[in-house]
């Protein structure tokens, strides 16, 4: 059979999805785990009743983000250590991280100007959740070294990029959907994802404002549905241009560039074949 054929017969027959990691049970608890932590991290002002005194320990919570750091590298390790990452496959995640993270600079914070996010969509949906979670992760972190964005606020961002790679990789249609439908529900959801960063992003530094005394800032003694109100009211006041930038950004490039990346990132599993073991030839007698 020629090489056409070949190709004939492989296009023409189900497809079947590539997974650079795939979460077993312990890498997949470990998920959970820190995603439970995160969601505690990010919601608490919505999750601690007015008259606890989680206001009064803001100066506390650098330590919370340390432990979440942690978290997500257990996360990442159990990944990799149960799912065997090939070398194939390190090789993949660090030219994308590496690329990812020089896409983030570019646009050096203008607007929202954020070309990284597309490329993190087109990966989870082509490579899958559990990588994309990983490159998610990894992505964010290797920006934050070039860009000197360490601090307290960067495990909340490998957490939030981790979910947001991590949910291309959820979308539905991966084997059968393609052509301009996949790039109409890719673009829908970077566009929706996009937003949901930035106010996810938001909660991590939004209750620590609250010396600025502002009628925006968080109350740690008022009730939900008024701080439900600041916060709504912080967002359009401080992001909304900025998580609007992002989100026409993510879908210009998902929409023009997308269908091109889609088949050179797939063409580039296939040939990887990552989930074939890796042999070496018996040295010549």
């Amino acid at each position: 059979m020629t090489d056409s054929r070949r190709e004939g017969a492989r296009t023409t027959g189900p497809r079947r999805r590539v997974r650079a990691v795939r979460l077993g049970p312990r890498s997949l608890a470990a998920l959970v785990l820190v995603s439970a932590v995160g969601v505690v991290g990010f919601g608490w002002p919505f999750l601690a009743p007015p008259d606890s005194q989680l206001g009064a320990h803001a100066q506390d919570a650098p330590w919370l983000f340390a432990g979440l750091l942690v978290l997500l590298v257990a996360v990442v390790a159990a990944t990799i250590s149960e799912s065997g990452l090939g070398p194939k496959a390190v090789a993949m995640l660090g030219v994308l991280a590496a690329t990812g993270a020089a896409l983030r600079p570019i646009g050096a914070g203008t607007a929202g100007i954020e070309p990284m996010f597309f490329l993190m969509v087109l990966s989870g949906r082509v490579l899958g959740p559990g990588f994309g979670f990983v490159l998610g992760s990894v992505t964010m972190f290797a920006s934050a070294l070039l860009t000197g964005g360490v601090g307290p606020w960067m495990p909340f961002q490998m957490l939030a990029m981790g979910w947001f790679t991590m949910g291309a990789g959820l979308l539905p249609g991966p084997e059968r959907l393609r052509g301009r439908a996949e790039s109409a529900l890719l673009a829908l959801y970077g566009f929706l994802a996009a937003f949901a960063y930035g106010t996810v992003m938001n909660l991590a530094g939004w209750p620590f404002m609250g010396a600025l005394a502002s009628s925006i800032a968080f109350d740690p003694h008022a009730a939900v549905p008024a701080n439900l109100a600041r916060f709504l009211a912080y967002c359009l006041a401080t992001s909304l241009g900025w998580d609007l930038g992002r989100a026409v950004v993510t879908v210009v490039l998902t929409l023009t560039l997308g269908p091109a990346l889609l088949r050179a990132l797939r063409r580039a599993t296939r040939r990887a074949a990552f989930e074939a073991p890796v042999t070496f030839d018996a040295p010549a007698p």
